[in-house]
C-alpha cells in the first residue's frame, strides 16, 4: 500500500485560501462540487476493529474511485491506501456486497481541488463542520513549505481521516462518528454530536 502524505488545517477561510493559491500560480483543477461516498466493512466490522481500515467507493465528480485505507496512527505518515479508478459507483458497491461487505455509512461532502506543481490542495466541507483544507505532497518538507506559503500554522495541523475534523469541533468518539449511517448536508446534526463550546 502507498503512504498518503497529507495534513489538514481546520477552520480556514476558503476565499482567502483561493486568493493565496491564485497568487502562487496554483491551478483550480475541479471547482467546488458535491461528492458522494459509501464506506464498506464486513458485517462484524473486522476491517475497522482488527486493522483500523475500511473500503470506500467515491464519486469525485470527474471520476469514480475505489479505495482500501488503513490508519496506523494519526501522524503525517500514518495512513496507507490502495486506490483504483472504476467506471460505476453503483457497480463498485455491488462488487463489495457480492464478496460479503456491507455499507456502513453514506457521506456527501463538498470539495474544490487545486494543484500547485506536484502538490494537491483540497478545499473541503463536510456536513456539520467548519471548512478545512487538506494538503497532499510527496514529502513532509513540501507539506510544511506549502503550509507556510498559505500562512497556515503547521504546528496546528491534524492528520488522519475526517474523524479528526469532527473531534476538533464536537465531543464525540470515533465510534460515534462512524455509527452515523448518513452524513449529508440535508440531515440534522446527530444527537451524539455535542459542540465543544456548548459544554
Amino acid at each position: 500500500m502507498q503512504t498518503e502524505i497529507e495534513a489538514k488545517a481546520l477552520n480556514v477561510d476558503h476565499d482567502m485560501l483561493r486568493q493565496k493559491l491564485r497568487d502562487l500560480g496554483a491551478e483550480c483543477v475541479q471547482p467546488m462540487r458535491l461528492m458522494r461516498r459509501t464506506r464498506y466493512d464486513f458485517p462484524d466490522h473486522r476491517l475497522q476493529h482488527e486493522r483500523n481500515g475500511w473500503a470506500r467507493v467515491r464519486d469525485e465528480g470527474d471520476k469514480i474511485t475505489v479505495s482500501y485505507k488503513e490508519l496506523s496512527d494519526r501522524t503525517l505518515h500514518g495512513t496507507k491506501e490502495v486506490c483504483i479508478t472504476v467506471d460505476s459507483f453503483e457497480k463498485a458497491g455491488q462488487l463489495f456486497e457480492c464478496i460479503g461487505l456491507t455499507d456502513t455509512t453514506y457521506q456527501e461532502t463538498k470539495r474544490e481541488s487545486w494543484r500547485l506543481g506536484n502538490i494537491e490542495i483540497e478545499l473541503d466541507i463536510w456536513p456539520w463542520s467548519k471548512p478545512y483544507v487538506e494538503i497532499e505532497a510527496p514529502d513532509e518538507q513540501t507539506i510544511r513549505g506549502t503550509f507556510a506559503k498559505l500562512d497556515l500554522d503547521y504546528d496546528k495541523a491534524v492528520f488522519g481521516s475526517v474523524e479528526v475534523v469532527y473531534q476538533a469541533e464536537y465531543d464525540v468518539t470515533e465510534a460515534q462518528i462512524w455509527d452515523v449511517a448518513r452524513m449529508t448536508f440535508d440531515d440534522p446534526v446527530p444527537d451524539a454530536f455535542k459542540r465543544r463550546e456548548e459544554m
